[in-house]
Parts: structure tokens; C-alpha cells; sequence
């Protein structure tokens, strides 16, 4: 349903440019996700061991975790707009030199930095949005509008990241596919640029030292409000177990269960989908009922530490069973959704500061990038595939236990208003 508010056209609530924006994501998330449940077996097959393809993905995962921080705070300084256009422009640069001067030659010591380089594109373009979402969204749907973000974000990055290799990597290869990427991403990124404006934008003076400040206040904030502090952990929680799987979890499934990569594919891609329409649901229960700490905290944290087991252990009881493997897919993708209100959790507990909290979040999200092939790299030749889910599935556990702390303030006083109720009747 379509309506306008002063000047300003609306769907559901959102402004149209944030519509348009969450189909930018899509579109660019889609490009930058083409080749991520394959290259670590594609690399390995090419050569590289796995300890090797890890490390890969953490130097790509620290340069992201750097550029999602700095998404927040230089879209504080700058505006949307401009670090949007900077990140296009360094994924496509990142995205042309890997291909051509790494992948082709299979040059290691050129993977390493231009797969870095473009580390730097998705998030100062999508992260950057999404503190854009945060300005622009009412409060009363300001969850929602972070769910439709995600669900953006996975849809691209994981469904049609995952569906479209899968059907298009027998007629073009994965060469081929890198380069469709570009289209992809460029299409998105054109899109992006045009619609999000510059209003949230808090323009800064020319003084060094207030634009240092700027920088340095996502991590100020932490020691102002440790409860941001937490979040950004819960952030990186989040994302690491999950995010570790497209690197071991593959082989792992082939050598000892038999599922082929394409195999692997289809049932990441219909877990994503599962994300995509419940990224829909949740969001809205966690608004109107559940609220969005104990959705965090037992669906999101709890649940995930569950599913990470029961995805494990599922082929030891029901063998190379496709069906087995695609109904925990589901399950999994159902259960990650709990993890959507924690931007908004975040963003409301610092509302003048929305831009600084978002940079912890938008950092969190990176730094798990780094830390989920670290693990990998660092254990799977030690404890196994067992032993590092385990690992991961211990981290969703205390994800929990965290959540306990991040209540917010009208929780708190409802606790306070609870407890000298007790007293009083005492």
C-alpha cells in the first residue's frame, strides 16, 4: 500500500528510496556472493591446501571487518552516497585484478591482497545503507525495516548466490561466473547510488580534531555504553559459526558422505531462502510480542548453537539423505533469523549515535569473517571437523548468556518497578 507523507512517497511505512535500496542490496549482494559456497574447494582442488584457502578468507575477512567499521562512522561524516560509490569502485577494481592476475595464473601471493582489496566493496556499500535504513525507518518498524535489509542482504549474497552457480557453472564455468559477477554488482551498485540520498548527512567542520573524533566514536561509544560493546560481540557471533561452513563443510560432506558441490548449492541456497522468508516473520513477532532481546537471545544465539549440531550429526544418522540435509537447511535458516533485531536492539540503545553503534555492528559482522577461517585454519588439524563445530556451537551458547546484559533501558525499569513492587509487598 503506497502513501505520502508531506513530500515523500511511502510503502508500508518506508520511503521509497529505502525500497529501492533493499533491491540495490539484493542485486549487489548477489554479485559478491556468486563464488562464496565454492572458491574454497575450487582453490583446493587448483592447489592450495586448506589451511591456505583459510587464511585467504581471513586476510578478506580483516579488510572487511575494517571497511564495516568505517562504513558507519564515514557515513556519518560523508553521507550515504558518497562511501556507497567507493565501495562499488574498489569491489570492481578487487573483483578485475583477482580474476586476471590471481585466479588465472594462479598466483597465491596475488590472491591474498586483491581478494582483499575487495574486502572493502560490500560493506562500505551495504553497511553504509543500512545506517541510512536506520535514520530514515519509524521507530515503530524500525526492526522490520533491518529485517527487510537482511533479508536483502542473504537473498542476494545466499539464495540467488548459491542457486545461480548452481544451475550456470556447467555452461560458463567459474571464471565465467566471476565475470557475470560484475554485471551483477554493477547493475545493483548503478541502482544504489541513485536512490539513496545524502539527509541523514551531519556535516563536519574542518577541524582534524573533530573528524578524529568521528572516527574514533564507534569505539568510544563501547566505553560510554559497554552494552554496544556487547552487541558488537553478539554481532560477531552471529556470522562466524555460520559463515565458517562454505569453507570445510563441503569437502567434509563429500569425502565422507558423498554430496557433490552442486549438491551442497542447492541446499545452501533453499537454507537462505527459508532465511529470506522468515527475515519477513520474525522481525514483525519480535515487534509486536517476543521483543527483540529474548529473540536474540533464544532463537538467534541459543537456537543456532543447537542447529550447528544438529547439521553435523544429521549424515551420521541419515547418511547421504539430500532431503535430511535440506529440511536442518531450513531449520537453520528459520533459526538464523533471530539474529535480525540486533541492529535495531543496538541502534536504540545509542539513538543520537546511531551512525557509531552501527559501526560496532557493521564491524561485528566483519570481524567474523576473519575469525571463522582463523578457527578453521587453526583447529581443523587439530580436533577435526567435529571439533570445530563444536567449537563454533559453543560461541552461539555464550552469544546467549551475553544477551542476558543488553536489555534495554524500558526493561529496566520495568524490572526496577518489579522488584520494589516485591519489596513493598514484603
Amino acid at each position: 500500500m503506497k502513501a505520502v507523507i508531506g513530500q515523500e512517497r511511502t510503502l508500508g511505512g518506508l520511503p521509497m528510496g529505502v525500497v529501492w535500496g533493499f533491491v540495490a542490496t539484493l542485486i549487489f549482494m548477489a554479485g559478491d556472493g556468486l563464488e562464496h559456497a565454492w572458491l574454497s574447494p575450487y582453490l583446493i582442488e587448483k592447489g592450495l591446501t586448506v589451511q591456505q584457502s583459510a587464511t585467504l578468507f581471513a586476510v578478506y575477512g580483516a579488510i572487511l571487518a575494517i571497511a564495516s567499521y568505517f562504513s558507519g562512522v564515514l557515513t556519518e561524516m560523508w553521507g550515504p552516497r558518497k562511501v556507497m560509490i567507493i565501495g562499488l569502485v574498489t569491489w570492481l577494481l578487487g573483483q578485475v585484478l583477482f580474476i586476471e592476475y590471481g585466479l588465472k595464473l594462479n598466483n597465491y601471493a596475488i590472491m591474498l591482497p586483491t581478494y582483499g582489496i575487495r574486502g572493502l566493496g560490500y560493506p562500505l556499500f551495504c553497511y553504509s545503507f543500512l545506517v541510512w535504513v536506520t535514520y530514515r525507518s519509524p521507530d515503530r518498524i524500525l526492526a522490520t525495516a533491518v529485517g527487510l535489509f537482511w533479508a536483502a542482504w542473504s537473498g542476494g549474497l545466499y539464495v540467488v548466490g548459491s542457486f545461480f552457480p548452481a544451475y550456470m557453472l556447467p555452461k560458463i564455468g567459474y571464471i565465467g561466473l566471476l565475470w557475470s559477477a560484475v554485471a551483477w554488482v554493477l547493475v545493483g551498485g548503478i541502482i544504489g547510488c541513485i536512490v539513496v540520498k545524502d539527509d541523514m548527512r551531519k556535516e563536519q567542520k574542518g577541524n582534524p580534531k573533530e573528524k578524529l573524533k568521528s572516527l574514533l566514536s564507534g569505539f568510544t561509544i563501547c566505553i560510554e555504553q559497554p552494552k554496544v560493546a556487547i552487541g558488537g560481540v553478539v554481532r560477531i557471533i552471529n556470522s562466524t559459526g555460520i559463515g565458517s561452513l562454505p569453507i570445510f563443510f563441503p569437502l567434509y560432506l563429500h569425502s565422507e558422505y558423498g554430496f557433490t558441490t552442486e549438491q551442497f548449492l542447492q541446499m545452501w541456497g533453499t537454507m537462505w531462502f527459508a532465511n529470506i522468508i522468515f527475515n519477513l516473520i520474525i522481525p514483525y513477532i519480535s515487534d509486536k510480542w517476543l521483543g527483540w532481546r529474548k529473540t536474540i537471545q533464544w532463537l538467534g544465539s541459543f537456537g543456532m548453537g543447537v542447529m550447528l549440531l544438529v547439521m553435523l550429526y544429521t549424515p551420521q544418522v541419515f547418511g547421504s539423505s539430500f532431503l535430511a540435509l535440506n529440511i536442518v537447511g531450513i531449520l537453520m535458516g528459520i533459526t538464523l533469523c533471530g539474529f535480525v533485531p540486533l541492529s535495531a536492539l543496538v541502534a536504540s540503545l545509542a539513538p543520537e549515535n546511531k551512525g557509531s553503534a552501527m559501526a560496532i555492528v557493521s564491524f561485528g559482522a566483519g570481524m567474523s569473517y576473519f575469525i571463522a577461517p582463523a578457527i578453521v585454519g587453526a583447529f581443523i588439524g587439530l580436533i577435526g571437523v567435529h571439533g570445530v563445530m563444536w567449537i563454533f556451537a559453543g560461541m552461539y551458547f555464550l552469544g546467549a548468556y551475553l544477551m542476558k546484559f543488553m536489555k534495554l533501558p524500558s526493561e529496566e525499569k520495568q524490572d526496577e518497578s518489579g522488584q520494589f513492587s516485591e519489596q513493598r509487598a514484603v
